[in-house]
């Protein structure tokens, strides 16, 4: 009776269909085990080149011209400060750049929002470069112009022209 008991809760919980799992997963499948005698036909070139690189160690080490103190950074930007004679006028050009960035993020996003206008001025873009290139970077001449008008607005900026 316990044999046929056995049988019946058997024949119930296995399942009549072969069950197949699959896999819901992006990542590729690892390729498959090798034996342990396939390990015999590695040549000694393989090893000698993956001992060669693990044994290579990189370690990162601060110099003293490099690094960066944080007290030597504020006492810097608190001179630089302390020498502003109009400290207003620059608090005030500050908060003009940092709304004038604001408003434009606002206009492009505006612009970019409205169908067909972000390719079209795609196209204008590449139509500007390729000019620029044309007329300024595929000739000797042309980039020694563009050198000399460069050189020119830096005088111009900074003052000594």
């Amino acid at each position: 009776m316990a044999a046929t008991a056995y049988t019946a809760a058997s024949a119930v919980l296995t399942p009549r269909v072969p069950v197949t799992t699959t896999r819901c997963s992006a990542l590729p499948n690892l390729p498959p085990r090798l034996p342990t005698s396939s390990f015999s036909s590695i040549s000694i070139k393989q090893v000698s080149e993956s001992r060669r690189f693990s044994s290579v160690q990189i370690r990162a080490s601060s110099s003293e011209e490099t690094s960066l103190d944080a007290n030597e950074l504020f006492t810097d930007l608190k001179e630089k400060w302390d020498g502003v004679e109009n400290k207003s006028t620059v608090l005030l050009y500050g908060g003009g750049a940092i709304v004038g960035i604001w408003l434009s993020s606002i206009v492009v996003g505006a612009i970019n929002s409205i169908p067909l206008v972000p390719k079209l001025l795609e196209l204008v873009g590449l139509g500007y470069t390729g000019w620029f290139v044309y007329r300024y970077l595929l000739f000797k001449q042309s980039r020694k112009e563009l050198a000399t008008d460069i050189e020119a607005i830096k005088k111009k900026i900074s003052g000594t022209e």
